[in-house]
């Protein structure tokens, strides 16, 4: 027994008709007989009374009916449901990005993937680090993009564009002063610090590379955990305190002289920001295309610093 039978029982009990079947379900006549047939011999019934002028369900046919008829709806209700996501432009590319990725690389991304596969649906979600790898493991999202690697069960990273974190401080004399001495930056601890928030990636790499300098996160005066970037960098400039951020993020701030950068020793190769994907989750083609359009924006040692 399968669906096609039963779908010719249908139409031959709604109709009264095997013409009529036939000719609503693009086949000859021989087929549905066929098909009833089949499903006779299988059941060990008859499921129609015949006589010459038309066809009526037999008691079990009747029977029959009221189970095919069910199947044979839902069979429809699949096909439109998944006819109608067809029309919608194929499947959805679901995204999480922490903010460095999502505010400064992915629009570009986003602009070519469209100009070349106009129509495709995606779905951008902004997060911090921690929060994108947890929706990638836990198959909420297709792809992340992230700062940090953190070592999680089936997760596959691949790095596509090199930053680099910098201590931002606003432009002053005392500062313009300490820039003489650029592989000193021990007066940080004497500083106010304003820190991107915990779980963010920046936050997270910032303390790895002021270790790697002789300096522990909880030797820093923070004063304040912010979550915005442009809210770090103006508070920056009106003197609150000392941050440290991307300097993609901060690249406006530096170029029109609001704010001084300093170079962190011991960070010459800067951080890796990454795609990462769930191994045992298989990538719809349309995720697969977005990962080649990653890769032809920014090729990676063409970004290596």
């Amino acid at each position: 027994m399968n669906l096609k039978q039963l779908e010719a029982f249908v139409e031959v009990a709604e109709g009264g008709s095997f013409s009529k079947a036939a000719k609503n379900l693009y086949l000859t006549q021989p087929t549905i007989s066929a098909h009833i047939s089949a499903l006779e011999k299988e059941l060990e019934v008859r499921l129609f009374v015949r006589n010459t002028k038309e066809v009526s369900l037999s008691a079990e046919g009747q029977t029959l009916y009221r189970y095919a008829s069910q199947m044979v709806d839902l069979e429809k209700r699949i096909e439109e449901e998944f006819g109608e996501r067809r029309k919608m432009g194929r499947q959805c590319i679901t995204i999480a990005a922490s903010t460095i990725p999502s505010q400064y690389l992915l629009p570009k991304i986003l602009a070519r993937f469209n100009e070349k596969y106009p129509g495709e649906q995606l779905k951008i979600m902004e997060s911090d680090s921690a929060n994108v790898v947890n929706q990638v493991v836990e198959h909420m999202v297709d792809i992340g993009f992230t700062g940090t690697v953190l070592e999680k069960k089936h997760c596959k990273y691949f790095p596509f564009y090199k930053d680099e974190l910098v201590i931002i401080t606003p432009n002053t004399e005392v500062y313009r002063k300490r820039a003489e001495t650029p592989d000193d930056i021990s007066w940080i601890l004497d500083e106010p610090v304003i820190m991107r928030e915990e779980g963010s990636g920046t936050r997270k790499e910032a303390e790895k590379q002021l270790k790697a300098a002789g300096i522990r996160g909880e030797q820093l005066n923070v004063i304040a955990s912010i979550e915005n970037q442009e809210t770090i960098k103006k508070s920056v400039c009106s003197g609150m305190g000392v941050s440290l951020l991307s300097k993609l993020a901060a690249a406006d701030k530096i170029a029109d002289g609001n704010v001084l950068a300093f170079h962190i020793p011991g960070a010459d190769d800067g951080r890796d920001i990454n795609v990462v994907y769930n191994k045992n989750h298989q990538l719809s083609l349309s995720a697969e295309h977005f990962l080649k359009i990653v890769q032809e924006v920014y090729p990676y040692e063409k970004h290596k610093k």
